[in-house]
């Protein structure tokens, strides 16, 4: 246990909850998932850490390290999503 007590793991369940919460008002103030999933799992990944700062367990080290990836693998195939989606012209006809 760090100096800091347990006042990193109360932060962290507050974020946890949170990131809930501006995840949904992401989504509804723009319409996009795509932002607001971002929105979401950048939270979690705070929470994550603040989580890490109270117990570094290799079960919060996974944890953070899953919600990174996913982070990562959900953006991209956002990205790919979106071009595929902003391509205007109709499919080629044989």
């Amino acid at each position: 246990m760090t100096g800091l007590g347990a006042l990193p793991g109360v932060l962290a369940l507050g974020v946890s909850g949170l990131a809930l919460v501006a995840g949904a008002l992401a989504l509804v103030a723009t319409r996009r998932p795509a932002l607001a999933l971002g929105v979401l799992l950048d939270l979690l990944l705070a929470a994550g850490l603040l989580r890490l700062a109270t117990e570094p367990t290799w079960t919060s080290i996974a944890t953070a390290a899953a919600v990174v990836a996913l982070r990562r693998l959900i953006g991209a195939g956002l990205r790919a999503g979106g071009r595929v989606l902003a391509d205007p012209s109709p499919p080629a006809r044989r």
